[in-house]
């Protein structure tokens, strides 16, 4: 996006691209901004996802990949995760795929957010019919 693309533009792609990448649970965590810090949900939406979102580097599968990551290191992050399995499921990751991050992240932060990590996916996949994962 240009410097000239207005507050409202950057608005609108953001929604697209969450609508498309988090479906419903992204729209919800919006909603439930609204009477609290509608500025924030205005950011995630124009800036995280019209701006940084949008940018080509990465596919959005890879950037999944690297925000399971990045919210299993952090730690605490179990309702972020839970929109974000739900978005790598959407863009294409396969359970076994979202499985193995947390494995892999367990080496660099620890088996106690790797647990926590795997338990929140666990959740997701059981509302989406995806147990046992093979």
């Amino acid at each position: 996006m240009s410097e000239r693309t207005s507050r409202q533009e950057r608005f609108d792609q953001g929604k697209e691209i969450l609508d498309r990448i988090d479906g419903e649970a992204g729209a919800k965590v919006i909603e439930a901004l609204a009477d609290i810090a509608p500025e924030l949900g205005h950011q995630v939406v124009a800036w995280g996802f019209g701006e940084i979102y949008a940018r080509p580097g990465l596919e959005p599968r890879d950037r999944q990949l690297v925000t399971l990551g990045m919210l299993t290191a952090l730690g605490g992050c179990e309702p972020q995760l839970d929109v974000h399995v739900n978005a790598a499921l959407n863009v294409g990751l396969t359970p076994q795929q979202i499985i193995e991050v947390f494995l892999h992240s367990a080496v660099y932060c620890g088996f106690p957010r790797a647990l926590n990590a795997v338990f929140a996916a666990k959740k997701v996949f059981a509302d989406r019919g995806l147990l046992p994962v093979a």
